[in-house]
């Protein structure tokens, strides 16, 4: 079965990765500022569903088809990725040594031919506090400019991960895709991990 993997996220790709799967990568090309949603969760699995359904009906054969998209929801306001060098520094002076919750909507869409697919879709959220960094911190890791690719400005699998004080829920989420989500959703279409192409050295 052909998996494929409907983010240019490097974080998602290598998460994958490491989880012994080898996906098939096609962006999109959904305009992300095009999906507007009041609520975080709404937001995210709306451009999921949105990234996904763009490569879904690019395939005319068998393949599932995974899109993802997060959001950080701190205080009431949600928030993507930074506009600018100036927006992350200020953004993290307001988030160090508080909480928000990262959110990531998933969609799988199982196509079988052209015009017959089905899908599941899942949101999953996860707790993170923020450590307290000084202002020289902050300016330095902005500066590196891994938070401008990436949600909420920060990552835990990165060099963002010197600045995140305690996580509540799945660890993967906050890098961008959940695996036992991932799982339960293969499952809700009758397939198995073990269904998807596996990256060399994965055992049986």
């Amino acid at each position: 079965m052909r998996f494929i993997l409907a983010s240019a996220s490097p974080a998602r790709l290598s998460t994958l990765r490491n989880a012994g799967v080898e996906p098939e990568v096609m962006v999109s090309g959904v305009e992300e500022d095009s999906i507007t949603a009041p609520v975080a969760a709404d937001l995210v699995q709306a451009l999921a569903v949105a990234k996904a359904a763009a490569v879904a009906a690019e395939q005319d054969g068998e393949a599932l088809v995974l899109g993802c998209d997060s959001i950080l929801e701190f205080r009431g306001k949600l928030l993507g990725k930074p506009r600018s060098a100036a927006e992350a520094v200020d953004q993290w002076k307001r988030m160090r040594g508080r909480t928000g919750l990262l959110h990531t909507g998933h969609c799988l869409f199982d196509v079988r031919s052209a015009d017959t697919f089905e899908s599941v879709n899942r949101v999953a959220t996860t707790e993170v506090r923020f450590g307290y960094p000084s202002d020289a911190e902050i300016e330095a890791y902005v500066a590196t400019g891994e938070p401008m690719g990436v949600a909420g400005a920060f990552t835990v699998d990165g060099l963002g991960g010197w600045f995140i004080q305690s996580i509540v829920g799945d660890h993967h989420n906050v890098v961008g895709v959940s695996l036992p989500i991932l799982r339960e959703m293969l499952g809700e279409l009758g397939y198995r991990v073990s269904d998807l192409p596996a990256t060399r050295g994965r055992g049986a």
